[in-house]
């Protein structure tokens, strides 16, 4: 090997004759009719509005620029789906005979499952018996009798092939780490932490009706939540409070990110662990496999619980991480807290941190629902930061009954003809221009992520609210506080000239809720914001030279 001078370069530099590529990139994005003729070419060969009809219109204008929208834009599909079982189906000849081979085990295991499940029952039932102090610690002595409890949790692990888990770390001590949070794969995790560490736990109100189920977790002194009610929420939140800054309570379980995911992503996290600022411990749950994917994602509980029985062994390991305390002394925000423990936990599993939430779960059900053969193509990401505080999971449900309403291929894209169709309008330069605000991509289909999008772009500007009630005004010039079908046709007429009688009735009833053949404004408002592509047939008599600057603003 040659001797290098350490003052020379590894690497010659190159020789001035070589010639140099330079490109310039922009940060800034230009908008749709500013993009160059290459990139629209391009998007071209992909067009799939059919019928003959290019619904690119390159030229269009922003419809939405009077209320000071931007063109949308709208972050990149995520490449993973959190939520998929990669095993729904039995697959191959090993996986065929290791079922029939472990029918009679199987049987055994259920048999052990009921026998466990009714002895833990009775237990907790004596344990319960004449108890009607709950808001205060259960007694030492009640707690005692829960231990069978505890021991029939862990006899039902073994019922599933859980036989021995791996462990790593230790639990920390109670005063040290009152709060454990840890990320949340199937109905196992709840099972073992109650064996394990018998803690107070969150969970959803309707789990109170379980049968069985019920019973055990009001032994844990559970908190209840209503996810849907922001009151709840925060009665929630002081009771995790309250348990957790009190030693005589057990520690306080949560699974922030809200559902069960496939453990190969880390969905958001909720905040209601850290908003009471106690130090937590992560903990951190992982089923190595290789033929059965053991997460309960879109696969039945009887399926799941099938295919757990008729295992010769389910692998589970169980990482307590170390705590993380809050910084400067319970000064830090409660979602900075959160960042830097969802980062410990998804570190630990070595997955990426997606925006995904319970809202997704919603919206996957949904599609489910309705049979789309890609069900994964109507996941929006729900708490990333353009929907987080601009839409709720039941709206994003709404707007994806309506897209479903444009009959969508079998990849989830819809084209003009059928988007057109759904609103109600019909085939002329304005629905252009609205199909082309949400086309981010102009390839003359849109899919159900960008429809959402641009919906909640228009709806969240700071003068959509305004705008819509003086749209009423507007509108309702026979000062009998209601809108015909003939004042909404003068109206809507110097945006779409062109409309017959029975396209105008269509429209009519869409706002006309209640179908009495009057639009009032509570229902002219609530059809809006179901639908506020929609405001753009109101932007003339808006910009109207009768109305004001501001009026509008």
């Amino acid at each position: 090997m040659a001797d290098h001078d350490l003052s020379k370069p590894l690497l010659s530099p190159p020789s001035s004759n070589n010639h140099h590529l330079i490109l310039t990139v922009r940060d800034d994005d230009p908008p749709p009719n500013q993009r160059s003729s290459s990139t629209q070419n391009h998007h071209g060969n992909h067009n799939h509005a059919g019928n003959g009809k290019d619904a690119h219109c390159d030229s269009c204008r922003n419809p939405f620029a009077f209320l000071g929208s931007d063109w949308s834009k709208v972050p990149g599909m995520a490449t993973i789906d959190p939520f998929r079982n990669h095993t729904v189906k039995i697959v191959g000849v090993y996986e065929w005979l290791k079922i029939v081979i472990c029918l009679p085990l199987a049987l055994l295991r259920l048999v052990l499952f009921g026998f466990c499940l009714s002895v833990g029952y009775i237990a907790t039932r004596l344990a319960l018996q004449g108890w009607k102090d709950r808001e205060n610690p259960m007694p030492k002595w009640r707690c005692r009798i829960m231990w069978i409890t505890r021991f029939s949790a862990r006899c039902i692990l073994f019922s599933f092939g859980y036989h021995w888990i791996k462990r790593k770390g230790k639990p920390a001590p109670r005063e040290l780490a009152p709060i454990v949070v840890s990320n949340h794969l199937s109905f196992i995790e709840p099972i073992f932490y109650f064996y394990e560490l018998f803690p107070t736990i969150v969970a959803s109100e309707s789990h109170d009706s379980l049968p069985f189920v019920g019973t055990i977790i009001r032994a844990m002194q559970v908190i209840y939540v209503n996810r849907f009610l922001p009151s709840s929420r925060k009665r929630a939140v002081n009771e995790i409070k309250r348990k957790a800054g009190c030693d005589r309570f057990p520690r306080v379980l949560l699974f922030p990110e809200g559902t069960t995911t496939n453990g190969r992503a880390l969905i958001s996290f909720q905040l209601g662990a850290f908003i009471p600022g106690y130090p937590i411990q992560p903990v951190v749950v992982r089923y190595p496999h290789v033929h059965f994917d053991q997460s309960w994602g879109d696969i039945s509980l009887r399926m799941l619980m099938f295919r757990m029985f008729t295992q010769f062994h389910n692998f589970m390991e169980v990482e307590y991480l170390p705590v993380i305390t809050p910084l400067g002394n319970k000064k830090e925000s409660a979602a900075h807290f959160s960042e830097r423990t969802s980062y410990a936990i998804a570190s630990a599993l070595n997955v990426v941190r997606t925006s995904h939430s319970y809202g997704d779960i919603m919206l996957l059900e949904k599609a489910l629902q309705s049979k789309q053969k890609k069900p994964s193509a109507y996941l929006a990401e729900m708490a990333s930061k353009e929907l987080l505080h601009h839409m709720s999971s039941l709206e994003a449900v709404d707007f994806l009954d309506k897209f479903l309403s444009m009959n969508p291929d079998p990849s989830g894209h819809v084209r003009y003809h059928d988007f057109v169709k759904a609103l109600r309008l019909k085939d002329c330069t304005l629905a252009e221009e609205i199909f082309a605000y949400i086309d981010v991509e102009k390839d003359g289909a849109i899919t159900f992520k960008q429809f959402l999008f641009g919906s909640v772009n228009v709806r969240k500007q700071p003068f959509f609210q305004q705008s819509c009630e003086l749209a009423f005004t507007k509108c309702a010039v026979g000062g009998n506080g209601y809108i015909s079908e003939q004042e909404l046709t003068e109206s809507i007429r110097p945006a779409i000239p062109d409309l017959n009688k029975d396209e105008v009735h269509q429209l009519f009833g869409l706002f006309d809720g209640d179908k009495d053949g009057r639009i009032m404004k509570d229902e002219f408002i609530s059809c809006l914001r179901k639908n506020p592509l929609l405001i753009a047939l109101f932007s003339p008599c808006l910009l109207h030279k009768d109305s004001t600057q501001d009026e509008i603003m």
